[in-house]
């Protein structure tokens, strides 16, 4: 699979990211079976985590060893404090049976409360920091769901990389993105797409079938293959996958 640089760190990941909320639930050997056809099969290189995704740590940590060395793994947390990043970061290092991450973010950031808290005293930010001189985590990054939050971030530290919403609906309809991709491109980052297969947020009450997932994806290969191509034409390193198998495959197919 093709792979582009990631900003200034000096990696290269292939296009599609492993989600891991993909795992979320599995029992163990499927998700070693899916791990294993991504690394494999596809040559996915890039798998992002989260603590919010349910049990996909705790699953993903034995399913990911056996190619721990050979992928750039990324892991996040929700917490603001100081104190709470730190207990996730080491809690998360125990989970995923690794000493270090490559790329530690802050998750889903949102609001200008939230920058504050993160950058303040007794902030996150604080743990991140001492986190990399520690060498538990290579690079440092961030995932938002705000512009102006992303953007405000963009203004007070120098991360490595940004983990936003890049699909065509949104950029489009919403004209949501070019300005954190904007700046993110100016200070030299390495830009990871969220919600690439994105189509629309589900009606309320709407009886779907996918459980994992926020909005309405694509419908078939095709359209993955269109949303894929438009969001790997922005300057993105790469696009990381949405929470079920099918919709991963389809994107590993697609690139």
């Amino acid at each position: 699979m093709l792979k582009r640089k990631l900003g200034k760190t000096g990696e290269k990941l292939t296009v599609v990211g492993f989600g891991g909320i993909v795992v979320k639930g599995l029992e163990q050997p499927i998700a070693n079976g899916i791990v294993a056809k991504a690394a494999e099969e596809y040559g996915l290189n890039y798998f992002d985590v989260a603590p919010s995704y349910g049990n996909s740590e705790q699953v993903l940590g034995p399913a990911l060893e056996p190619y721990r060395n050979k992928v750039f793994l990324a892991c996040k947390t929700t917490e603001r404090s100081a104190e709470g990043a730190r207990r996730e970061l080491e809690q998360s290092l125990i989970n995923l049976r690794t000493d270090h991450f490559d790329l530690y973010q802050l998750h889903s950031v949102k609001t200008m409360e939230d920058v504050d808290q993160i950058t303040g005293p007794g902030g996150a930010l604080e743990t991140f920091v001492k986190a990399r001189q520690e060498g538990k985590t290579r690079f440092i990054g961030f995932s938002a769901h705000g512009e102006e939050a992303a953007l405000e971030l963009m203004k007070r530290f120098a991360f490595d990389t940004i983990l936003f919403p890049l699909n065509y609906v949104i950029w489009h309809q919403g004209h949501f993105g070019p300005r954190a991709l904007a700046a993110a491109q100016a200070q030299g980052m390495g830009i990871l797409a969220l919600k690439a297969l994105a189509k629309r947020k589900w009606d309320e009450g709407e009886d779907h079938g996918w459980s994992k997932r926020w909005y309405a994806p694509v419908d078939t290969p095709e359209e993955a293959k269109l949303a894929l191509r438009f969001t790997l034409s922005l300057p993105v390193t790469a696009a990381v996958s949405p929470g079920h198998a099918d919709l991963l495959w389809w994107m590993c197919e697609a690139a």
